[in-house]
């Protein structure tokens, strides 16, 4: 009975100190408010990477995407998403391209 109280035991507190980062992550979104609402702060080196390198490739990837969902739409309408292909091809490469601020990781305007 002594193995099966330790063991129970064991288990419980690894158990228990396993959740405590996931509660702790949830806690400090609680803490910070809500994190919709979040300001980036990009540093100088990430706006000049995100202007001469990944708006220029977003740019291409948006222009890419919009020829293939042209050259895609007999099959996508044959299928039914439509609006899928035209999402993932078009809009979320532009959305990164033209929406995103200058450095930033998340796409959206943000509130102060």
């Amino acid at each position: 009975m002594t193995l099966f109280r330790t063991t129970a035991a064991v288990l419980a507190l690894t158990t228990g100190l396993l959740a405590l980062p996931a509660y702790a992550a949830v806690e400090q979104q609680n803490a910070s408010g809500d994190p919709t609402y979040t300001l980036e702060a990009p540093p100088a080196y990430a706006m000049v990477g995100d202007f001469f390198i990944a708006r220029p490739l977003l740019i291409g990837a948006t222009v890419i995407g919009a020829g293939l969902f042209v050259v895609s739409l007999p099959f996508t309408a044959a299928g039914g998403n439509i609006k899928e292909a035209g999402h993932a091809l078009v809009v979320e490469p532009g959305a990164a391209a033209f929406v995103r601020c200058l450095g930033c990781t998340e796409s959206g305007y943000k509130k102060d």
